[in-house]
């Protein structure tokens, strides 16, 4: 959600006064203090540090935590982002104080109840004030939920921040020099959805396919894997993968140089699907589906789920050359949020 806040941030301070609240789940400084310092997102006002811990955990810790904040700022609106605990536990301590609410990428839907992020989408639409959502077609899910008023196609506002950060990445990431890697010359895999790192068949399918890529795969390793890759039942599918990188997490403008020039992208990220359909890279999401459908009608980002052979077979012959439609609006997604937003609360 980093990226999602950086050109929101830069946009509502023009107008308002903004207190940034940190939950503390990212304790990894690569999975968040870099994101701060790459971005130039303000320093938060508040950190809950919440850290790890089942769903049911992380969400009260962060609800009953924030609910004191709440009460002590009044302030006259909140914005969250995406689809995490995070999430949802700060549209219900705001709903439940009368806090206007605003959900920024609003209207996404898998379709898969199991996933909980669908769960943390589905409660926070339902009780937000406005609702922004990135693409026409998540706006015309929320009319078929009965969800009209207030409900805004911005565009997405990860496209904002491509459009804004990529440039800047160019100039100061080293991260290709550091690696000794060539353009196109190696893959980028992620990993660190709870369906797939909470099943452990699933990862040992995944790593079995990934033994079909012949390049490079350089996999930044999210905390959440750490542990569980140095268990002998998963330490051994890694060896045999030679072929195979492991380093550590990054920050987004390394990131996106790495997307910008790797052969393929291997991943269960919703945002690397779309930083992938921008970047014109062909993308291989390892889960049973996608709510970001317009990734896969474009012809850029193929559905593999945990499937050996489709995960070998796409590695080997997912070569896409569609040219791509703007389904994300012209990169101004954040000035159109906040001047919603102002119009709300003025």
């Amino acid at each position: 959600q980093f990226i999602k806040a950086a050109p929101f941030s830069a946009a509502i301070r023009q107008h308002a006064n903004e207190i940034i609240v940190h939950t503390g789940q990212h304790y990894d400084g690569n999975m968040s203090k870099i994101f701060f310092e790459d971005m130039g997102i303000p320093e938060p006002k508040y950190n809950l540090e919440v850290g790890s811990g089942t769903h049911g955990v992380q969400t009260g810790q962060i609800l009953m935590r924030l609910e004191k904040i709440l009460l002590k700022e009044k302030p006259d609106y909140i914005v969250v982002f995406g689809d995490t605990n995070s999430t949802v536990a700060a549209a219900l301590a705001a709903a439940k104080l009368h806090i206007p609410i605003g959900h920024i990428e609003a209207g996404l839907r898998s379709f898969n109840r199991c996933m909980p992020e669908e769960i943390n989408r589905i409660i926070t639409d339902v009780i937000s004030s406005q609702l922004f959502c990135p693409t026409n077609h998540a706006v015309n899910l929320l009319k078929k939920e009965g969800i009209v008023d207030e409900v805004y196609n911005t565009g997405d506002i990860m496209y904002d921040a491509m459009l804004h950060f990529l440039p800047l990445s160019e100039k100061r990431s080293s991260i290709l020099k550091e690696l000794r890697l060539r353009d196109k010359g190696y893959t980028l895999f992620t990993m660190h959805r709870p369906e797939n790192t909470d099943n452990p068949e699933r990862i040992k399918a995944i790593f079995k396919g990934l033994e079909a890529c012949e390049k490079p795969i350089i996999y930044p390793v999210h905390p959440r894997m750490k542990s569980i890759l140095k268990t002998p039942d998963i330490a051994k599918y890694i060896k045999n993968i030679k072929q195979l990188r492991l380093i550590e997490p990054l920050g987004y403008l390394d990131m996106i140089q790495l997307e910008q020039h790797a052969d393929k992208i291997i991943t269960d990220s919703g945002g690397m699907q779309k930083e992938s359909f921008f970047l014109k890279r062909p993308c291989i999401t390892i889960r049973d589906e996608s709510e970001w459908v317009e990734t896969v009608s474009s012809g850029y980002n193929i559905i593999v789920g945990a499937q050996t052979k489709h995960i070998s077979d796409a590695i080997r012959n997912f070569n896409p050359t569609h040219s791509t439609s703007n389904y994300y609006g012209n990169g101004n997604s954040a000035l159109i949020i906040s001047n919603e937003i102002i119009k709300f609360i003025s």
